[in-house]
């Protein structure tokens, strides 16, 4: 008999194929790919982030209001709509307030939040709900699951308060996958750990970055780069300098209301990777956790339920 775990791994494979016409795109997937631009400056990226943080009231500001929640001068709210794309700051203004329609249109309402607690459950569910939109193209988390598990040795990277996702998916990628290594220490401890992965075989680094980010794992990025290791990123921020130095970014909101981040989507993220890294090679997903269960049962690692 299968443990649990196989069932799951032959029963749950992940489906390609592409959205279809009437499928509803995230407001913040939208922003995102309509502010997808390689070039932007500093500033830019600025404006971009506070308009996909902050949407339902962004869309509405002046270009003055809008330039002074920045910090920007008025000619660089032009130049950012010019830069994405518009005639000018009204015909960004009018996309932006359709996107808020919206979620206007599909959101709770603010006075059925509750308290501080269900508010904080509520904002992880939109965050869910938006993952599972751009989960209706799954193409990408296949193809990325399927070069993870190409990847001898494979390595995850997470420091600070990124570290309980790594470690929570490179324990679960050890289940599957022949050589995983685990990176929570920045520096030459890290700088060290990519080199040799790369000279080990390595092609690819799958990297965690959640808010604060920390300077430490942009160079650990870089580092890997320039080591010739290609970068996956989860995070929370689609624009930044550590997306931009990412060969593939996933975008997950974290929950924010509460003192510290809550990781609920992050958190799927992580499983859907795992997941299709499994589909990638599923004789050797079962062989492993065949023989996992084996070691298991043999010396007893668990509580039988």
């Amino acid at each position: 008999m299968p443990s649990p775990q196989q069932a799951r791994a032959q029963a749950s494979a992940i489906t390609s194929g592409k959205a279809g016409q009437d499928t509803e795109v995230s407001p913040t997937s939208q922003l995102r790919a309509l502010f997808d631009r390689p070039r932007l400056s500093p500033g830019q990226r600025r404006i971009a982030q506070y308009l996909i943080e902050h949407i339902t009231e962004a869309a509405f500001l002046s270009i003055t209001d809008l330039a002074d929640r920045v910090g920007v001068s008025q000619p660089s709210v032009t130049r950012f709509a010019s830069a994405v794309g518009f005639s000018g700051y009204p015909a960004l203004r009018e996309k932006l307030q359709s996107i808020a329609l919206g979620t206007f249109a599909g959101g709770a309402a603010e006075e059925n939040r509750g308290n501080e607690l269900q508010a904080a459950v509520d904002a992880e569910i939109e965050n869910l709900e938006n993952l599972r939109r751009d989960f209706a193209d799954a193409d990408r988390v296949i193809e990325v699951g399927r070069q993870l598990s190409q990847s001898t040795p494979l390595t995850v990277l997470g420091l600070r308060i990124s570290v309980s996702l790594a470690e929570y998916f490179a324990y679960a990628a050890r289940r599957i996958h022949p050589d995983v290594r685990l990176v929570t220490l920045g520096g030459s401890v890290a700088y060290d750990a990519l080199l040799q992965s790369r000279e080990a075989g390595g092609t690819w680094v799958l990297a965690f970055s959640m808010p604060r980010h920390a300077h430490e794992t942009l160079t650990a990025v870089q580092v890997a780069r320039r080591a010739g290791l290609k970068v996956a990123l989860i995070t929370d921020l689609a624009l930044g300098p550590i997306a931009d130095e990412a060969d593939v970014t996933f975008a997950t909101g974290t929950g924010s209301r509460l003192v510290f981040d809550s990781y609920a989507a992050p958190g799927v993220m992580c499983a859907a990777l795992l997941q299709a890294m499994t589909d990638a090679d599923p004789e050797r997903t079962q062989a492993r956790l065949e023989e996992y269960e084996q070691l298991a049962d043999q010396h007893q690692f668990f509580i039988r339920d």
